[in-house]
Order: C-alpha cells, then structure tokens, then sequence
C-alpha cells in the first residue's frame, strides 16, 4: 500500500475533496485516506514486475531494450547481436558454433541497411555521433542535431551538398537553438570541413527548414571561453557584468558576440589581477587579437576603464 503521488496525486476525491489517496496494488484500489472511499477498484501498476537492488541487477532483470533513439539510422527499434562469443546464460559458444554465428552476425549486419539511402543515413549519423563527441556535446543535443538532420533528408536538402557539411551545419544549428553555441572554428576544427562551407549549409537550412533561430548573445560565451581560460566564477560573473553595460550603451550593436565577449573576458581578467593575453583569449575564442584590441578599446572608453594595462 502506497500513499497518493505522481497521478494519484493530482486527483481528488469525489466525495469529501481531500487529496490524500493511497494505491492499494495488492486489491488494485485507489482509496481515499479520508473518507474511505473506494475511487478506482482496476488500479493497474505501472512499474515492473521485478525487484531490483542496485543499478547493476535492475539492467540484468530488465527485459526491455534501450529507448528509442534518432542517432541510428533505424531509431534502435532493430535487434542487435552482440560481439561477445557467448550466449544468453553468459556460458561460452563451442568453437564448431563460432563459424555460424559470426554468419549469422555477419548477415544481420548486412540487412540492417536495405538501401542507399539508410546507408548514407547511417553514415551521417555515425559522423554526427563522432564530431558531437570531439566537441563534448550532451547527448540530447546530439538528438536534436540528428532530428534536423533527418528533416534535411526528408526535404531533400542533401542533394548537391556534401554529407559533411550539412552534418555540422546541423550540429551548429541544435547549438544555437538550445543557447549552448560552438563557434564555426570549434566545428570545422572537429569535423576538419571548411567554415565556409557550414556556414553556407547552415543557412540554407535554416532558411528551408524555417528553424527560427534567434542571433546569438555574447553572454551564450563567456562561462564557455573562461572555462577554457581556467578562470573562475568571480571572473564570469565580472565578465558578464561588463557585457551587459556594453549592451546597454549599445556598444556591441553590429559586432560580433565573440569579439565582445573575448574582450569583456580580457577587461575582467585585469581587472581581478588574474590577467590573461589577448593571444590567449584570441586562440580559445577564434577571433583574431586585433578584433580584441578593437572591442577593448571601443568598451574601455565607454566604460571609462581606461588605463587597465
């Protein structure tokens, strides 16, 4: 007998209005606590059938597979055959059955893919799930960048372009929707593709899918470059502090979010006497020194933080 949560919770009783209800899955009733009331008598559980006690004894027990997913070519809904000689018991297979079953594995492997368009599919998917670990994205990003990727295919988007490109304008494009940007040199260092050429894919992208994506801050940086720049708390919070006077006296208006943002990290590095070069800063946030000294220059006057050197 459990007291009332999740779904039950929300419910009220129809007599009395009181909340407190309590699943009875032995008798399959819901039940009022206070009035007594028997409120639902087919009350099914929901959760397994199984008790587990750890993590690793809940997987063994379990009888389903993993959930669905968009980075496989197939979702993950196919049946897998794992590598490991042994059977389902964990015993080892003869060696007179290893031939068979590695033909059996060696064919399954082979009909998974039924046509072109899955193999190229599944290759994409494979050079995504790479590149987005070069660049340390979280899986559900990942999901994202695959979801607009088999939008891409799905209008035709593909033709004329190569598999690369349109892979990391994707992945540019999931890194923008969710506020966690990675700048076109992250991308193209990752994947080795020319910038250019993301760029470009990603422009027709999100003008044919219609993405909607809104431009980017330079606050989606700063925690991100400081990071990289061993930097810490008190030195994003400061960073931020200054890109928001920037904003608001209209300096960062028609520059680029990096270069403010470098140069705010460059200002609060000096500031807080743990100062860090502009060819630091230039190399993790990919603009060049010169746009630093510019942006600096331009925000210290402001500002009036001159003479910080």
């Amino acid at each position: 007998m459990e007291r009332g949560s999740d779904a039950a919770s929300v419910k009220k009783c129809p007599e009395c209005g009181s909340q407190e209800l309590i699943r009875d899955y032995e008798r399959g009733e819901l039940v009022c606590n206070h009035c007594g009331i028997v409120i639902e008598d087919s009350f099914i559980d929901q959760g397994p059938e199984w008790r587990a006690f750890d993590s690793e004894q809940d997987d063994r027990r379990a009888r389903t597979g993993s959930p669905m997913t968009f980075l496989s070519h197939d979702k993950g809904l196919a049946t897998e055959i794992s590598w490991s000689n042994k059977d389902y018991y964990g015993k080892r297979i003869p060696h007179k059955n290893r031939a068979q079953i590695y033909r059996v594995r060696k064919w399954h492997q082979r009909i998974r893919v039924s046509n072109a368009a899955e193999r190229n599919l599944s290759l994409a998917l494979q050079l995504l799930n790479d590149n987005g670990a070069k660049l340390g994205i979280p899986k559900d990003l990942k999901e994202t960048a695959a979801l607009i990727y088999r939008r891409a295919v799905e209008n035709n988007l593909i033709r004329g372009r190569s598999i690369e490109s349109i892979v990391c304008a994707s992945i540019y494009a999931a890194c923008r929707m969710v506020n966690l940007p990675r700048t076109l040199d992250e991308i193209s260092k990752a994947s080795e593709v020319n910038k250019k050429k993301i760029g470009k894919a990603y422009r027709h992208l999100a003008k044919e899918l219609a993405l909607n994506i809104k431009p980017t801050t330079p606050y989606s940086y700063v925690a991100q470059f400081c990071n990289k720049l061993n930097l810490d708390k008190q030195a994003i919070l400061l960073s931020e502090d200054i890109v928001r006077r920037t904003t608001e006296n209209g300096i960062a208006s028609g520059k680029g979010p990096t270069g403010v943002a470098a140069a705010s990290i460059y200002i609060a590095s000096v500031m807080l006497k743990k100062p860090r070069t502009q060819k630091e800063i230039a190399r993790v946030s990919g603009v060049t020194e010169v746009t630093i000294r510019n942006r600096y220059k331009e925000i210290s006057k402001a500002l009036g933080l001159e003479g910080l050197d």
